[in-house]
């Protein structure tokens, strides 16, 4: 018990001088960091959503609806910022990645990292969910695992299109969708315009992965993101659905994995052009306040005809 002690104890926070000092097990690569932080976050993330799907597909509606799915990934992705967001941003997305290296807030030499952790923490995810919900996937497909038709549970893990979206469309839609996310992106991250409140980002993020959802989600699933698409797809065709998983939707496979990046740039692209680029200068915000006269006190007894004119 004694050795068992000892070791916990070097596992919290040393005490010299009544300071606290990391722990020795605390991780000097800042690579290292970054990697496990984004493999966390992005499979926290990706658990509450597949799991959210698997939900309401095996339930048949009696344990949720669509809206349950939206409300699954939008506060899956709320809690993968709580686990990431101050160690890796939490991007959880490769279409985020890829626009921050774009724009010049990610290093090039860090995208392999971030896809490779996004990829990974949403292989594991995929599996997890695969393990926590295999007697209900079989009992309701009946042991036959397929990607189309009315028992389909490939579905579960990844994106197909609806029956009546063509490729070119289902390109656009994914463009599109992206280009909403990652503009909203770049506003709620906006110093210098109404940004989200400091604490509030998790939710105010959270809530605009729902909001993409419930208003641009139905004609193709809303992936959004290559590497959220991408790994459970590669999981589903190991694990029992086979090839079909690429052949699905007249080959869908690669518009979840290509559009969300053309997207992601787009979108930030527009942020950036109308409103990012034309904030004042802090000089000229100066400038401007100096140059603005001090508004005179108003006599009280007008004060109060103006507050009474108002409440009337």
């Amino acid at each position: 018990m004694k050795d068992l002690a000892q070791s916990l104890e070097l596992r919290g926070p040393q005490r010299k001088g009544g300071c606290k000092t990391r722990s020795r097990l605390w991780l000097q690569n800042e690579l290292l960091r970054v990697g496990l932080a984004e493999t966390l976050c992005t499979y926290v993330m990706m658990v509450f959503g597949l799991g959210s799907v698997a939900q309401v597909v095996t339930g048949q509606g009696a344990f949720g609806e669509y809206l349950s799915i939206n409300l699954g990934f939008g506060l899956g992705v709320a809690m993968g910022v709580h686990v990431g967001g101050k160690v890796s941003g939490a991007h959880m997305n490769a279409a985020v990645s890829f626009t921050m290296c774009v724009f010049g807030r990610l290093t090039w030499k860090m995208l392999p990292l971030y896809v490779f952790t996004q990829l990974l923490g949403s292989f594991m995810a995929a599996g997890t969910i695969y393990m926590v919900y295999y007697d209900a996937i079989y009992t309701y497909c009946g042991g036959n695992l397929t990607v189309t038709g009315d028992r389909a549970t490939a579905g579960i893990f990844a994106t197909y299109p609806a029956p009546y979206i063509s490729i070119q469309a289902g390109f656009i839609d994914q463009v599109f969708g992206t280009a909403m996310l990652l503009l909203s992106l770049m506003a709620l991250s906006d110093q210098r315009n109404k940004p989200a409140v400091a604490g509030s980002e998790p939710l105010a993020v959270g809530l605009l992965v729902l909001l993409v959802g419930i208003s641009l989600g139905s004609n193709s699933g809303y992936a959004i993101n290559p590497t959220r698409d991408l790994a459970p797809r590669v999981f589903t065709a190991i694990a029992g659905w086979g090839s079909d998983v690429f052949r699905a939707g007249n080959g869908w496979w690669w518009v979840p994995l290509l559009a969300p990046l053309v997207g992601g740039v787009l979108g930030a692209g527009v942020y950036k052009a109308f409103v990012e680029m034309h904030h004042p200068s802090p000089s000229d915000q100066e400038e401007k306040l100096a140059q603005e006269p001090e508004e005179e006190t108003a006599p009280l007894e007008k004060q109060s005809r103006i507050c009474a004119d108002v409440c009337v």
